[in-house]
């Protein structure tokens, strides 16, 4: 049925051939799976057999003709035999889907009553009975591949030669596809696929032919795919580098800082809003605004003291006294300074605010008050 003998194909202008010594034959009503990397071979095959393209030296042999030796007058009557089905649909975008089928019987030069007849029993073999009338864009990525499929066979091909025809299919579609192109098989059509779906080749367990540098290295019976183990995987790296390093760094210190403000009994999130600010640095260097910037920062976030019975209008603080005052208010910087947290391991440090964390809060007016 087809017959490689010792073809080489070198194209011009690469150092490599294309193919180098393949020789191998197909039988009649074989299923033969191609595979291979890409580049390894598979559609110069398919070309080849075609006659689409001819070998360098060697020879090609189908339908028990030798290709070498067709004329190019009779290239079109030899293709009568043979159905092409690619990658790409090949579609005519404005014709229906029975248009599309039955331009290769009228290229032919069939009768329009033998159209009439074959189209409609073509379409219905694979599946798209109903859809005579649909353009292709209004068919699905797996119709469209039907309606190519349905043209490659109105002739009643002897030899089907499929070049990735699920390459762009969804896998559902994809069995859908293979299903037809078995069944099809079936009715006794050779068929010659070139695939790289290695899931459809092992489990339909028919021959294998696998090519790799254009060398022919394997030709199985009933086999598989083959060895996939030497391809990349997905799976994701660990991420390293100085970006990663730094970050945990970054994490590592403020996770020491919160644990020694908790040894030291200060509450860590306060600690740290300290540390990172500028604010809190500039009022140490300047003991006698700190008290009163620090009072004003707090006062929202202290709950007012219920008011006097005769409320007056607010006075200075310079002119207030001290004991009648019902406001809270830090003492004079020269009598005493501001009592530190830790001095006061009696209270309980998450239930104060801001202004007792830090020591603002004059609450033992009766210990260091003028008065006292």
């Amino acid at each position: 049925m087809i017959r490689f003998e010792n073809v080489t194909k070198r194209y011009k202008g690469t150092s490599k051939p294309a193919l180098n010594n393949v020789d191998f034959e197909v039988l009649r009503g074989e299923f033969v799976f191609l595979v291979g990397a890409s580049g390894s071979g598979k559609s110069s095959c398919l070309r080849m057999v075609l006659r689409e393209e001819t070998p360098s030296d060697g020879r090609v042999v189908v339908l028990g003709r030798d290709l070498r030796t067709l004329s190019n007058r009779k290239v079109p009557y030899f293709r009568r035999h043979i159905g092409a089905v690619f990658q790409d649909f090949r579609l005519l975008p404005g014709k229906t889907v029975f248009q599309n089928v039955a331009f290769t019987l009228q290229v032919t030069g069939s009768s329009r009553g033998y159209i009439q007849q074959t189209v409609p029993e073509v379409l219905a073999l694979v599946g798209l009975d109903g859809k005579e009338k649909r353009l292709p864009h209004e068919l699905s990525g797996g119709e469209q591949q039907r309606v190519a499929i349905a043209r490659a066979l109105v002739n009643r091909p002897q030899v089907l030669l499929a070049d990735e025809p699920t390459g762009n299919l969804d896998p559902a579609t994809s069995i859908d596809i293979m299903q037809l192109l078995a069944r099809i098989n079936g009715g006794g059509t050779t068929v010659v696929m070139a695939t790289h779906e290695a899931g459809f080749v092992d489990q339909m367990q028919r021959r294998v032919i696998e090519l790799r540098h254009g060398e022919m290295v394997r030709d199985e019976r009933h086999g598989g795919y083959g060895d996939t183990s030497g391809l990349p995987s997905l799976a994701p790296q660990e991420e390293r580098g100085a970006a990663a390093v730094a970050a945990l760094t970054a994490v590592l210190e403020v996770q020491r800082e919160a644990a020694a403000a908790a040894a030291a009994g200060l509450d860590p999130t306060a600690v740290t809003r300290d540390e990172s600010s500028d604010a809190p640095a500039e009022r140490e260097t300047d003991p006698s605004t700190a008290p009163d910037a620090a009072a004003e920062a707090s006062a929202p976030a202290i709950p007012p003291r219920p008011a006097p019975p005769t409320p007056t209008a607010p006075e200075p603080e310079s002119e207030r006294e001290p004991e009648s005052d019902p406001e809270p208010q830090p003492a004079p910087v020269s009598h005493t300074q501001p009592i530190p947290v830790a001095d006061i391991p009696e209270v309980d440090v998450a239930e104060l605010g801001l202004a007792d964390r830090l020591g603002l809060d004059r609450r033992d007016d009766d210990e260091v008050g003028p008065t006292s």
